[in-house]
């Protein structure tokens, strides 16, 4: 079977890596002209995590990763008012809890695609229907039929807009706007802590890196911003919301314009009836984004990936019954997760004054040990069983 896989990020060369390994011939396809670099960091665990052992992958990523200790939440003159030791997470996830940049992920995946086609520089630009495949046009105006095109090409699929249509008809807005960036030699570091300063609407967050590297997190409600603003003039109207904020703010609104590597976007979620139409299929944020502020959308687009590639394996040839079932195993399951998700927002960015002491409260709740390991347990259960044939099928 040949597959066109759009997007080579996460869920993409997840896609690739099994569907090449019980025989299928998948293309991958990105935009980009090479791998993305930097970025912001992801919590690796759970589902992800699991099937990054079954790829061999796990060295390669914890040579890159960070073993977080402790989540610390600071007022204004940067004493601790909340904090979070992590290691009851990793307890309970018998050690299997790593936090690395999303890129490093990216580039260990496509790393382990032996074998694998990929064209940078080039990417989907229109599909055509047919009884028995797919005609995809793409952006250097080659044609060429496959028996699937997946889409794997993040929040703003253009796969998804081919064969469902525009985005807002399947966006769900968090109300919350997200910037990430780096910086070098920033003075000030706390090793292996995440910390944090909010008020109110606000979250300013920063993550010491090695090789002198501070990563950058600004999380605002979308109310406080006048519109939507688009990655030109982004750094304008974060100055704005954030203007009159304290603790580091202004020496990192000062040093905004170092970044090479800014990322910025809104906040949203994807909500499908379903995850395909006729030949072509969604994986990963084009199909269900949970969001960036979840923390788990790196996993969920992983299984999604190593479902369908079984679901493909098992089908002997019948897409749309390989679609369908992927769909039926998984829909329920990560609407589940993208609820849970919602709650989230008031973790990093609370409304008023009093949900943020609330929210304060929580956390420092949360380091009583016995509450920790009752709550996290709960939050902690993937309710999902991975099939089990990949890894005889690799070999």
């Amino acid at each position: 079977m040949r597959v066109a896989i759009n997007g080579i990020g996460i869920a993409g060369p997840t896609l690739a890596y099994w569907l090449r390994a019980v025989g299928h011939d998948p293309v991958l396809f990105e935009r980009a002209p090479a791998l993305r670099t930097g970025g912001y960091m992801i919590d690796f665990w759970g589902l992800g995590y699991e099937i990054a052992d079954r790829m061999g992958i796990l060295p390669a990523l914890e040579e890159r990763s960070y073993r977080m200790k402790r989540l610390r939440m600071v007022d204004a003159a940067g004493r601790e008012e909340a904090g979070l030791d992590l290691e009851p997470m990793r307890e309970l996830l018998h050690g299997r809890f790593i936090s690395l940049a999303r890129s490093d992920l990216s580039a260990a995946i496509f790393g382990a695609c032996d074998g694998v086609a990929a064209r940078f520089g080039q990417s989907i630009g229109a599909i055509e229907q047919l009884d028995d495949g797919v005609l995809a046009t793409f952006t250097d105006g080659q044609r060429e039929r496959f028996d699937l095109v997946v889409g794997a090409d993040g929040l703003h699929s253009h796969v998804r807009e081919l064969a469902f249509g525009p985005e807002g008809l399947y966006e769900e807005s968090l109300d919350c706007e997200v910037a990430a960036f780096r910086l070098a030699g920033y003075p000030r570091r706390d090793e292996l802590t995440y910390v944090s300063h909010t008020v109110p609407g606000r979250q300013a967050a920063r993550v010491s890196l090695r090789n002198d590297e501070t990563l950058i997190l600004l999380v605002c409600r979308t109310e406080l911003v006048d519109r939507v603003p688009n990655n030109a003039d982004a750094k304008t109207a974060l100055r704005r919301v954030f203007r009159g904020v304290r603790w580091e703010v202004p020496e990192i609104l000062d040093r905004m314009e170092e970044a090479e590597d800014f990322y910025f976007d809104h906040v949203s979620q994807i909500h499908l009836p379903r995850w395909f139409s006729g030949h072509v299929g969604l994986i990963g944020d084009a199909a269900a984004c949970p969001s960036l502020l979840a923390g788990e959308g790196t996993g969920l687009g992983m299984a999604e990936a190593y479902v369908l590639a079984e679901e493909l394996d098992r089908a002997r040839g019948d897409v749309a019954g390989a679609l369908a079932a992927y769909d039926r195993r998984l829909h329920a399951f990560i609407d589940h997760k993208q609820k849970a998700a919602l709650r989230l927002r008031g973790f990093f960015a609370p409304r008023t004054a009093l949900a943020l002491k609330m929210r304060n409260i929580a956390v420092n709740a949360m380091s009583i040990r016995f509450v920790a390991r009752r709550l996290l347990a709960r939050s902690l259960d993937e309710s999902l069983e991975l099939p089990a044939w990949a890894p005889a099928a690799a070999g």
